[in-house]
């Protein structure tokens, strides 16, 4: 990587996965996302989500029936502190180590957790380091 520069905008309009136990991943991501400072949106019979995140049964409409495979999500964090209290939290809801806190090498300031969810899903939190936003988050209206 030649630059310590990110930009974030919208690549991502949503993420779908589709679980086994949706109690289960209730009770995990409602765990991870809360020490994360990320409140659930909403929820209904066969499915949860937060901000672009949705979490359905395969008995959901959306799902098809179909469970979808093994994926990695990594969700930014603010500072070291909340990248240990997602671990922990993570832990204590369910989910499985896959990487304990810490220094990462992929660049310098990289500070990482990683943690399996009920589904096997890898699951991690980021701090990047250091660094200027140029603004907390973007608004989309519609």
């Amino acid at each position: 990587m030649e630059t310590q520069e990110i930009y974030r905008g919208r690549l991502i309009d949503h993420i779908q996965l589709v679980v086994r136990d949706l109690d289960a991943s209730r009770r995990f991501y409602g765990a991870v996302l809360g020490a994360l400072g990320i409140p659930l949106g909403g929820e209904g019979e066969d499915y949860f989500w937060a901000d672009e995140l949705f979490i359905s049964s395969r008995a959901s409409a959306a799902a098809q029936g179909v469970l979808t495979g093994r994926h990695h999500l990594a969700f930014q964090a603010r500072d070291r502190k909340m990248v240990n209290a997602f671990y922990f939290a993570a832990l204590v809801a369910g989910g499985r180590d896959n990487g304990r806190p810490g220094e990462r090498a992929y660049h310098p300031g990289y500070y990482g957790a990683f943690v399996l969810d009920p589904d096997g899903n890898n699951i991690e939190a980021v701090y990047h380091g250091e660094a200027k936003q140029s603004a907390p988050y973007v608004r989309i209206s519609f």
